[in-house]
């Protein structure tokens, strides 16, 4: 631990001064200076933090100690908070810019008391191991072998994101748009659309971080049996949430955008893109998987082809389609990123998909949900109350109809 420690402090020094003196060229030519470039200063102090976190994460994980690392992680988000409320109350009478530096400082005093918080539970930890006898043993030929090229192809793909999203905008201004509305349409979808599909994998993400030394541990003792029922058992449970998740914003995005944002504005997105967390729930949970399976190489090449292929149709398509063309390029990415993961599990696996009792029979489950539903409240949910009564009524039915489906089969 003190190796990775001085490994993760070393690089994120290296990154924090990398961040710190190109904070000017960022704001200035890429940015175009629409912001402050303190921003970036403020950033560049939290990385070194955020790296060694980073040990402390994988240390409690890699001991099945998973339950220190969510107690740190609600810990940060309580901290970023009362943090950025306190801060924006400050900004509230300033400008944009204000507003902007109090979320990032917000964020970094999250991140330096995650550390600080993680690293007091790590401290306690490490006094059960004083007593035992300790194998002095050179772990950073091992430590290399893993973090290095795992390291340069996460460089490459942070590289490769930036560019993909510098350039969604500035493509979309060449369609026609104006920067405020190219910047506009464009935070509509990624800042008010997106995290509200991505929410529900707060659930997914509880377990799936798991997975890793889970998968490890049978990898290392080669029980293929069990590696391909816990796949099974995992992909089962992860797409029937999927596909009751997809059938809430299908039938219900328009309620949800008004309670959320007090508009139906971004309803029509909630709507396209919701049938895509089919595949974004389930690349989470076999990205895992694959890392447990020594193949967080392949993972990474996956994410680098997917960024490739996103930034090529971005720069061509977005100038002819615009937005469509953006709705387009989300679907191919998140096609073609899950799909290879899965054919890579597949291959070193060989697990398979019951696309009838896993798919098309939970797809039906939550069409009959929704129409009992509708038929039984007639009400148009104008309250939050009655919304939620509905909601509870229709993943009732979901849940009595997948109950009986899988006492039926057992």
């Amino acid at each position: 631990m003190k190796k990775c420690f001085l490994y993760s402090i070393f690089f994120g020094l290296i990154a924090c001064i990398i961040l710190f003196f190109s904070a000017n060229f960022i704001t200035y030519k890429l940015l175009h200076n629409k912001v402050s470039s303190s921003i970036f200063y403020i950033i560049a102090i939290s990385l070194p933090f955020i790296s060694m976190s980073s040990c402390l994460n994988g240390y409690f994980t890699a001991l099945r100690k998973n339950g220190k690392n969510a107690m740190a992680r609600i810990f940060e988000q309580f901290v970023k908070m009362m943090a950025t409320f306190y801060l924006i109350s400050l900004a509230m009478p300033s400008n944009i810019e204000y507003m902007c530096l109090a979320l990032v400082l917000g964020e970094a005093i999250s991140e330096i008391a995650s550390f600080l918080f993680s690293f007091g539970l790590y401290v306690i930890e490490k006094r059960k191991y004083t007593n035992k006898s300790i194998i002095r043993t050179n772990y950073m030929k091992s430590i290399f072998e893993i973090t290095l090229p795992v390291s340069i192809t996460s460089y490459v793909r942070s590289g490769l994101s930036s560019l993909k999203q510098l350039l969604i905008p500035l493509r979309l201004e060449k369609f026609g748009m104006s920067c405020k509305e190219a910047v506009s349409t464009y935070g509509l979808i990624n800042g008010m659309t997106m995290p509200v599909l991505m929410f529900p994998e707060v659930i997914i993400n509880s377990f799936s971080g798991l997975l890793v030394p889970e998968f490890t541990y049978y990898y290392t003792k080669n029980d293929h049996n069990k590696i391909s029922f816990i796949i099974s058992k995992i992909f089962r449970i992860t797409l029937i949430f999927s596909i009751g998740i997809i059938g809430l914003f299908l039938f219900y995005s328009s309620t949800i955008s008004f309670f959320i944002y007090n508009n139906e504005e971004c309803a029509i997105y909630l709507k396209v893109l919701c049938p895509l967390l089919l595949f974004m729930y389930l690349d989470s949970i076999v990205d895992n998987i694959l890392k447990g399976l020594n193949e967080q190489l392949g993972v990474m090449k996956c994410n680098i082809l997917d960024l490739f292929v996103s930034i090529f149709c971005i720069y061509f398509l977005l100038p002819i389609f615009g937005i469509k063309g953006y709705i387009f390029v989300i679907f191919l990415s998140e096609l073609l990123n899950s799909s290879i993961s899965i054919l890579q599990l597949h291959r070193i696996t060989h697990f398979k998909i019951d696309f009838i009792n896993w798919i098309f029979k939970p797809f039906s489950f939550i069409v009959l949900s929704y129409v009992l539903t509708e038929f039984i409240i007639h009400s148009s949910c104008n309250l939050p109350m009655e919304f939620i009564l509905k909601l509870l009524v229709f993943f009732g039915f979901y849940f009595l109809f997948l109950l009986f489906f899988w006492k039926n089969n057992n």
